[in-house]
């Protein structure tokens, strides 16, 4: 019977997130009564709207936007090359930049088959020994078989993710010490269920350039992952491991609550999950490493945006509220971009966020900033 109630319970908090998100859709917003639940309007912080966030990143990258935009606008693609030539390969921010022109790449080619993407077309035909070309060919490949049409386990979605491999693995060779060739092959490992003594002799490489990045232990834990080919126990000692060994000031430190999250089930049935101790030691240790980061380190964008999806469900509303203060604007991180909409996503868990912090006293005037 508590099950019922549970199911019952969350499924009428869906229907009240999905109509107020659904009545500010609209060419208006719809009246309520003052003080409600309901009257909690985002808009009052000053957050974006949602037809207005941006989901290929998950966090401001001026020179990113602006090197995008160039390469879009004139179909060429120095703009792009001189970006990540000057972006130093030592740090996460080249992977995420990477990430973000292959997956604008497999965008185009989506909305325009055969036609997209020519400014990375000629890239690779005008400068077949450019790094940053074959990382963000590579890159698409990979985006591309999962989006592939034949689904995960598909022969085009094998072939494809073949290919990836031969690229990142060419991609290498035009770059030593890079390990974003090697992140990108671990996306593939999980794709083509490599076998621990590959993965291991994978990961090796990785370590041995970058034992620190924050981005290839996410793509490892993909891996790890009971979805994709080991277990939950594997996972979870994976990211444990990982936060022990992270050196002071690290996001690595946040990794057991990507494993958690993870490794969730569909349908939460147990109605203390939120409150458990996998959870609350999961999301403090995140907080803490959150705390501890430099402002300027490329991954707490990812780490606050995994923070706001279990506040949220733990009714941490300040602390929430935070999350979202931070990254506002940008939503091309998990877990949105697990969704068909990452932005509608994330704006149900902010108007969850909003709702929830003024119905405890809070308000735009005691949200700091």
């Amino acid at each position: 019977m508590e099950i019922i109630w549970v199911l019952m319970g969350l499924a009428l908090a869906t229907l009240f997130v999905y109509s107020y998100v659904r009545a500010r859709r609209g060419d208006g917003i719809r009246q309520v009564a003052p003080g409600s639940p309901d009257a909690a309007d985002p808009a009052d912080y000053g957050f974006i709207r949602q037809e207005e966030l941006d989901v290929r990143v998950p966090g401001p990258d001026p020179d990113l936007m602006d090197a995008l935009a160039n390469v879009q606008r004139t179909g060429h693609w120095q703009a792009a090359s001189a970006l990540l030539a000057g972006t130093p390969k030592d740090g996460e921010r080249r992977w995420q930049r990477v990430q973000a022109f292959g997956g604008a790449a497999a965008l185009e080619l989506v909305e325009r088959p055969g036609a997209g993407a020519q400014w990375l077309k000629a890239w690779r035909l005008e400068a077949e020994k450019d790094a940053g070309g074959a990382q963000v060919h590579a890159e698409l490949l990979v985006q591309q078989a999962w989006r592939s049409s034949g689904g995960v386990g598909s022969q085009d979605h094998r072939i494809i993710l073949e290919e990836a491999r031969e690229s990142a693995r060419k991609a290498v060779l035009l770059a030593p010490g890079d390990p974003v060739p090697f992140i990108t092959e671990l996306a593939v490992a999980r794709g083509l269920a490599y076998s621990e003594a590959e993965f291991d002799a994978l990961w090796a490489k990785v370590i041995d350039v970058a034992p620190a990045h924050m981005g290839a232990h996410l793509a490892a834990l993909h891996y790890w992952c009971g979805k994709w080919h080991g277990s939950r126990e594997q996972a979870d000692a994976f990211a444990h491991a990982a936060a022990a060994r992270a050196p002071q000031g690290s996001l690595l430190a946040a990794l057991p609550l990507f494993s958690v999250y993870e490794n969730l089930p569909d349908v939460v049935l147990v109605s203390n999950f939120w409150e458990s101790a996998v959870v609350t030691r999961a999301v403090e240790g995140a907080l803490y490493a959150v705390h501890q980061a430099r402002a300027d380190d490329p991954m707490l964008a990812h780490v606050r945006h995994m923070l706001l999806v279990f506040l949220v469900n733990m009714e941490r509303w300040a602390e929430a509220m935070e999350q979202v203060r931070h990254v506002d604007g940008c939503v091309g991180a998990l877990p949105w971009t697990a969704s068909q909409d990452p932005a509608e996503q994330y704006a149900v868990y902010r108007a969850l966020a909003v709702a929830g912090y003024e119905a405890n006293g809070g308000s735009p005037a005691t949200l700091p900033h």
